[in-house]
């Protein structure tokens, strides 16, 4: 498998969304999750924020005869490493294993699941409280000496 085509979208006025997370699809079309994470052809990649999400990047994958032998999950783990999630209909034990080495969450999803009503799903749980994984990666995500220091202060810390 090679990474046959990659695409990042810039928007010049908004650039990326603060205080945003990253997560992936697999997808063929754009629109749902219709795709095994190991045989995924293409990745479709959002920011996301309790606001708003934007497409941040799509990602197409050659696959040939030879790929049989080849680590298929080396260039997926290497393109989501920003990520904090990747949504796809099945997802292998060793791939599952990758992906938690890295810190990101895989997602299981009924078939044809539709990446607009799952964005808008996440967006609600960022808005009423996390659940755990995904605060775990809300907290990742965020500057570690200020969460040093907020934990100071729940503490009672003072100057």
């Amino acid at each position: 498998m090679t990474l046959k085509r990659r695409m990042r979208i810039v928007d010049d006025v908004k650039g990326v969304l603060t205080a945003s997370i990253r997560v992936a699809f697999a997808s063929s079309d754009m629109q749902h999750v219709n795709q095994h994470f190991g045989s995924a052809k293409s990745l479709v990649v959002y920011n996301v924020n309790p606001e708003e999400t934007q497409l941040f990047e799509v990602a197409e994958f050659n696959y040939s005869s030879h790929d049989e032998n080849e680590d298929k999950l080396t260039e997926k783990l290497e393109l989501l490493e920003e990520c904090v999630a990747v949504y796809s209909q099945a997802v292998g034990s060793s791939a599952t294993q990758k992906l938690l080495a890295s810190g990101i969450q895989p997602v299981k999803v009924h078939d044809d699941a539709e990446i607009l009503v799952l964005l808008k799903y996440l967006q609600e749980e960022m808005m009423q409280g996390p659940s755990t994984w995904l605060a775990q990666a809300i907290s990742r995500q965020r500057d570690p000496e200020m969460s040093r220091f907020e934990g100071m202060d729940a503490e009672g810390w003072d100057e």
